[in-house]
């Protein structure tokens, strides 16, 4: 799919169809789409007026020209009211306008972004709708016999003159972002017996070959010499051996570094305490942070940010039932020298995330970040589409959730509360795996987090167990995974560079 921006009129748009957004409060067409309806012999208004389009929020008109004028369709998509605008409605507008082409099989169409623009944000709008029909355009049929044929070839933006420049710039870093988050999807997307943790391995080291990153692959051997024993301990049930990643993005001068961590259960059955069926469903997502962190690196990758270090670090495993594997009561001692009390062989995420974080902490990092869909709690507290951030450094906590309300990845914070830090007390070892009261389970998972990382370190946990996978999908989602938070993690490390 090829995007230019362009400056032109609509009625000289050499393309199928012309897509203009309307806003509630619109009285009249703007001059651009009167033009087009003045061509059309008033079929746009006539439709509009028959139909009853009043402009809300996704709703489409649809009118053919029958040869008046140079393309196919006018097509005029309802962009809700306009003070309630967000950047993050052109995004979910632009997957509507790609997701209608599609219906009417259009290979090449225009998008009008200055019809949406609220003041100067045009470049910004034309981010968000090239990363809204790049997502919205996603599917995974990969195992599918019979595949839809048809490929949308070609996507031209409209902004002013004066802000074409600014908006190709834009436009090329949301490509990059939204390629980078469906790259992410579809290894979210890869069951259990095709990505485990030795492909996971492959996959960093084909990315690293590809954009010049240093790659390190750890295999069991070495990671029980590096102390690693929470990780191992999750790892030891599976007949696929764990392989421990450290990837890195080193540009020729860097002011900062920044560790990203992701969660890699390639598979999680729940051990010994083994989960329910149709609780183990869709467990092939659990290695969703480890696929985000791969995705943010092909974003980088691409785009190159100066001043900046960025490590990627995977505990990849998987967790299963047999006899060698770990059990509830066992006692084990982490990178750290932390000692845990298994509480339950299903909060095994989090001991893994353990050596990842006492490894990370090692580098002296300025910055710490993991992503972990780590606990069913979060999604009961904030839903399926938001993520629970929490950590030790409030201005930290701050700039991402700013950048998250841009990218449309919803976050929340969590707090930390020192009553809740009694209840991950063990009686026979520094801490359990999981707390004992059934309430704040996200956050008692945070804290217990908490003590693998060395507290001079900035450090922030999302955790994305409700909106890294979905089996309905909403808005540019569909069903499966969605490749939360690349966009965000990318977005802070460039604003981060220099």
């Amino acid at each position: 799919m090829e995007f230019k921006i362009t400056s032109g009129h609509l009625k000289n748009a050499r393309t199928k169809a012309v897509i203009s957004f309307m806003f509630k409060e619109q009285k009249k067409f703007s001059p651009e789409v009167e033009e087009l309806d003045r061509i059309t012999e008033g079929a746009v208004s006539q439709l509009k007026k028959e139909l009853k389009f009043d402009g809300s929020e996704g709703k489409v008109l649809v009118v053919p020209t029958f040869g008046k004028g140079k393309t196919d369709f006018v097509v005029l998509i309802g962009a809700g009211s306009k003070k309630d605008f967000v950047l993050d409605k052109a995004r979910r507008l632009g997957a509507t306008a790609v997701r209608k082409m599609k219906e009417l099989k259009v290979d090449r169409f225009l998008i009008d972004g200055e019809s949406l623009a609220v003041k100067d944000s045009q470049p910004d709008v034309a981010q968000a709708l090239t990363e809204g029909v790049i997502l919205g355009n996603y599917r995974f049929d990969k195992y599918l016999s019979k595949k839809d044929k048809f490929k949308v070839k070609e996507v031209q933006i409209r902004v002013s003159r004066r802000f074409k420049n600014e908006a190709e710039k834009s436009s090329n870093t949301g490509k990059i972002l939204a390629r980078a988050q469906n790259f992410t999807r579809d290894l979210v997307n890869e069951p259990g017996n095709v990505i485990n943790p030795q492909k996971l391995a492959e996959i960093a080291e084909e990315l690293a070959k590809q954009y010049g990153f240093e790659v390190k692959i750890y295999d069991e051997e070495e990671i029980e010499k590096m102390g690693m024993n929470a990780y191992l301990a999750v790892a030891r049930g599976s007949a696929n051996p764990p392989r421990f990643i450290h990837i890195t993005y080193r540009p020729k001068k860097s002011e900062k570094e920044v560790v990203l961590i992701g969660k890699g259960l390639t598979f999680d059955s729940g051990g010994l305490n083994i989960k329910p069926g149709d609780y183990m469903r869709w467990m092939k997502a659990d290695k969703s942070g480890a696929c985000a962190v791969l995705g943010i690196f092909k974003a980088i990758g691409e785009l190159k940010p100066e001043g900046i270090v960025v490590h990627g670090i995977i505990a990849a495993a998987e967790n299963m039932p047999d006899g060698k594997a770990y059990r509830p009561d066992d006692i084990i001692k982490a990178k750290n020298g932390v000692t845990i009390e298994i509480g339950n062989t299903d909060a095994e995420g989090r001991l893994t995330l353990a050596d990842a974080l006492s490894y990370a902490s090692e580098l002296k990092p300025d910055v710490i970040i993991d992503m972990a869909t780590l606990t069913g709690a979060c999604v009961v507290a904030l839903g399926e589409y938001t993520a629970g951030v929490m950590g030790n450094n409030q201005r930290l906590i701050d700039e991402i959730l700013d950048i998250s309300e841009k990218t449309g990845e919803w976050m929340w914070q969590l707090p930390f509360n020192d009553m809740l830090r009694e209840h991950i007390k063990a009686p026979h070892a520094d801490v359990y795996n999981i707390g004992t009261t059934r309430y704040g389970g996200a956050i008692t998972a945070g804290l217990f987090l908490e003590k693998f990382v060395d507290k001079k370190i900035p450090w922030v946990h999302i955790d994305i167990a409700g909106p890294a996978h979905n089996t309905r999908g909403w808005y540019y989602h569909p069903k499966g995974g969605t490749g939360f938070p690349v966009r965000t993690i990318t977005t802070f490390l460039l604003k981060n560079s220099k």
